[in-house]
């Protein structure tokens, strides 16, 4: 309840200026350690986790602050409801984008790193954030990276880490190798055009050891749809057959004399029938021997033409596809037909074997190849309404399943009948067998990069490739004034002799580093285990406390990473329970991704267009709190949204409305009695909207709730009705509502009101059921029976309003437009099911 009486007027409470106490009361926080997670405690754990940020920029911008400030807010609110709350930070230091920042500004990486590390939690503490920083880790620190080397040995140890040379994308300008992902659109992650593939000796994970079960694992965790759904599109399981075609003759030169025949990979065997050609990816071992003398040159160069290309960008459906003949046939199991061999880039050498065979009737990239190369088009399955003989001209592939024609005793069959007894036939033949392909490849993780973590092998003449013991960790990074790539393709590293020339450990000869670095993925892999432990010498993480604290509660970040940094974390833990490190084997149990904050012209902010809004400048003005309540409040945590000014501005009136009130109340007097059942009725239906709609991330209208709670008791003072008990208690309760969001405010009123401690360490308020007063309900919205969103209706509304509500929706939209719906189920106040056809 509010506290004391009358002591000052409403001059002397003053106007709300955050610039007068914000600064303090972040220094009192921090002085005090109130935010600090115990680690021993008699409350329930919560791990709130940021994604690793990279300090490779100057500064944060309020982009960067849709991240922070909801899990900040999260991380208050479960302290406030008696949970023992970790909410860590620190820096994902090593890597390109660290080492580039410090090339453009002419300085060392250590030296930059270390500057924008203290920028970043500079206003990190600006804004208000409850990080506890005396779990920092920084991972280009020794301390840390010792124990990156550790797991680097830990993979080696298990048969999951190997060196290979093979052919990769090389960015001439970064001077290192890129993995495909990074190589999208035949241009470097960084901007730079120009790369090329060349063949690379370089240190590979044998993430593809753990393919099935990260794609099984994506069923044990609640992480949002669309990104489980990209990462299984990335790691791309298929279920089918190889198949030899017999090669007719060998034209070209080149090794493998003893290979006859080229092995394709099809899910599809009801289709062999109508394979026409057969393709080849450029990087195929048989291109060569296949090439004959007179198709030499153009398969030249076309080869150099297709070396151009990034992988994703070959994987793109709808680009012209190109190709060309190499003059060699093979034959067609079971039906004894000789077809042409063709080279073409739209397949992918780490597919299957990087040979297909073309079907155009039934794919649609065979059929745009067919048709510009104008080979045969030959149906062998019909739709099942289509007779045979009927619309013979091939307009585009029918992909579907039906029956079989031309082809042969299967006619007549249906298609599922025909691939089951099709593949027999080819098992049984010996000229076929069952397979899984994946589209995921092994991870590189060398980079010809100073900036990195030193990767813990040396080469010795008489021993080979020798793993340094655990004994000798960390290998540390040298100090080099010239740290930039010579053009020779190797590391800067090997231009140190002191750090190159060592002793083999096994022997005691003399005997070489490796100079190659790890990728900056390797830190962001296992960051979140160090967290729980980060001063421990003994290990990566104090075994006991990571038990307590993992696995990650929440995690929370951008959808940038939703497949690399979230796949290779996730094989790191499923390796770490293999050899008994840990008792799970999923990382983090809850994921959620940010909307975008896009500038006040619509484009993702960045320096080089010139619409950055800088948290400094915002919080000079309208103070941190303003920040924080505009950023929750302009639109649904992960839908996109523009800065606007005007919204900031509308924050700052409502803290300013919040300071007034208080101010008019407490000027007055503060002590009343009597009760009101209207307040008390209103305040608990606010507290029971306002945490379930922290509990759902549905910050925006958490804040709304605030605001109209703000506004009914304005209305109360305003008509005289207000000096009661219960309007005391709103008073107070609301403080504690609004802190998770506006922390330094609250503190501030807490205070003003006679109250002691921090507002931030007192209990969230409990709602009395038989005091709320239902005016809204959550209704969830299936489409096809599949849930798509959880949409905020009235209780009263009519099903035409309902379906009205939810057509609007954004996650709704993408399901129905161009669809006819057939049908609506609605269950009033429990589901709503969208049919459609089409």
């Amino acid at each position: 309840m509010m506290t004391g009486s009358r002591t000052r007027n409403k001059t002397e409470w003053g106007e709300y200026r955050p610039q007068l106490f914000e600064a303090k009361w972040q220094k009192i926080w921090e002085e005090t350690g109130i935010y600090k997670a115990l680690q021993s405690s008699d409350r329930p754990k919560y791990y709130c986790l940021d994604f690793f940020p990279y300090p490779s920029g100057e500064g944060l911008h309020v982009g960067h602050c849709r991240n922070y400030i909801p899990t900040d807010l999260l991380s208050r609110f479960m302290r406030m409801r008696g949970y023992n709350v970790m909410h860590p930070m620190g820096w994902d230091a090593f890597g390109e984008p660290a080492e580039q920042f410090a090339v453009s500004h002419g300085i060392h990486p250590r030296y930059s790193t270390d500057m924008n590390t203290a920028n970043y939690r500079r206003q990190m503490k600006l804004i208000g954030t409850s990080y506890d920083w005396s779990r920092e880790i920084d991972s280009s620190q020794p301390a840390f990276y010792r124990w990156t080397q550790w797991f680097f040995l830990l993979l080696y140890k298990r048969g999951l880490a190997y060196r290979d040379t093979s052919w990769q994308w090389w960015c001439p300008t970064c001077q290192t190798t890129l993995s495909s992902h990074e190589a999208a659109g035949g241009v470097c992650w960084r901007g730079h055009t120009g790369i090329r593939k060349r063949e690379i000796p370089a240190w590979y994970f044998k993430i593809t050891d753990y393919a099935d079960e990260l794609i099984l694992g994506l069923e044990e965790v609640d992480w949002p749809e669309k990104i489980a759904e990209m990462q299984r599109n990335w790691i791309g399981r298929s279920e089918g057959y190889e198949i030899d075609f017999e090669v007719v003759q060998f034209p070209g030169s080149g090794d493998g004399d003893n290979e006859r025949h080229i092995t394709v990979f099809t899910t599809r065997p009801d289709t062999l029938f109508g394979a026409t050609f057969l393709v080849l990816a450029p990087e195929h071992p048989m291109v060569g021997r296949l090439t004959s003398p007179e198709q030499g040159t153009a398969v030249e160069s076309y080869l150099v033409k297709s070396s151009q290309k990034s992988e994703l960008d070959r994987m793109i459906t709808d680009r012209d596809k190109s190709g060309v003949f190499t003059g060699s046939f093979v034959i067609t199991p079971l039906n004894g037909e000789a077809i042409p061999v063709w080279i073409a880039d739209y397949v992918l050498p780490g597919y299957g074997s990087g040979a297909i065979m073309g079907v155009p009737a039934h794919d649609e990239r065979d059929f745009e190849f067919a048709e510009r190369y104008a080979v045969e088009i030959r149906p062998v399955i019909l739709p099942y309404d289509q007779q045979a003989g009927e619309g013979q001209e091939i307009s585009q592939p029918f992909m579907e399943n039906g029956y079989l024609v031309n082809s042969g005793v299967y006619t007549g069959l249906s298609s599922v009948d025909a691939a089951r007894r099709i593949g027999d036939e080819l098992v049984a033949g010996g000229i076929g067998r069952t397979a899984i392909q994946y589209h995921m490849r092994d991870w590189l993780i060398s980079r010809q990069r100073y900036w990195g973590t030193p990767i813990p092998i040396v080469y010795c003449d008489q021993c080979g490739t020798v793993p340094l013991p655990e004994s000798d960790l960390p290998v540390l990074l040298p100090e080099m004034d010239n740290f930039l790539p010579d053009g020779s393709g190797r590391s800067p590293l090997a231009r140190v002799p002191k750090f190159v020339h060592t002793t083999c450990p096994d022997c005691g000869s003399p005997a070489e580093r490796e100079t190659d670095t790890m990728g900056g993925f390797a830190c962001s892999s296992w960051y979140f285990l160090r967290f729980t432990s980060p001063d421990y010498r003994e290990g990566p993480f104090e075994p006991v406390v990571m038990r307590h604290w993992m696995p990650v509660d929440l995690y929370v970040g951008g959808a940038e990473h939703a497949v690399l940094h979230l796949l290779f974390s996730r094989f790191w833990v499923k390796v770490m329970a293999d050899a008994g490190l840990v008792p799970f084997r999923e990382p983090f149990s809850k994921l959620l991704s940010q909307g975008q904050l896009m500038g006040p012209d619509g484009w993702r902010m960045a320096k080089s267009r010139g619409n950055v809004v800088n948290p400094d400048e915002i919080v000079e003005t309208y103070g941190a709190d303003a920040l924080r309540i505009y950023e929750l409040f302009m639109a649904p945590f992960d839908q996109d949204v523009d800065w606007n000014t005007d919204g900031i501005n509308g924050a700052w009136r409502f803290l300013n409305r919040v300071w007034i009130l208080y101010a008019d109340t407490y000027s007055v007097s503060a002590d009343a009695e009597g009760r009101d059942h209207e307040i008390e009725q209103r305040l608990h239906s606010t507290i029971r909207q306002v945490t379930e709609r922290i509990q759902g991330f549905r910050f925006n209208t958490m804040v709304s709730a605030l605001m109209e709670f703000v506004n009914f008791l304005k209305d109360r003072q305003a008509n005289n009705r207000w000096q009661t008990a219960s309007y005391n208690q709103a008073l107070t309760t609301l403080m504690l509502m609004l802190a998770p969001a506006a922390p330094h405010i609250c503190e501030e009123l807490w205070h003003l009101t006679g109250h002691s401690g921090s507002v931030h360490q007192q209990d969230w308020p409990i709602w009395d059921p038989e005091l709320v007063q239902e005016t809204t309900i959550q209704l969830p919205v299936h489409v096809n029976g599949r849930l798509r969103d959880v949409i905020e209706i009235p209780v009263d509304v009519d099903e035409q309003v309902v379906t009205q509500i939810a057509m609007m929706q954004d996650k709704i939209q993408p399901h129905i437009t161009d669809r006819e719906i057939t049908r609506l189920i609605y269950v009033p106040g429990k589901v709503l099911n969208i049919i459609t056809g089409g």
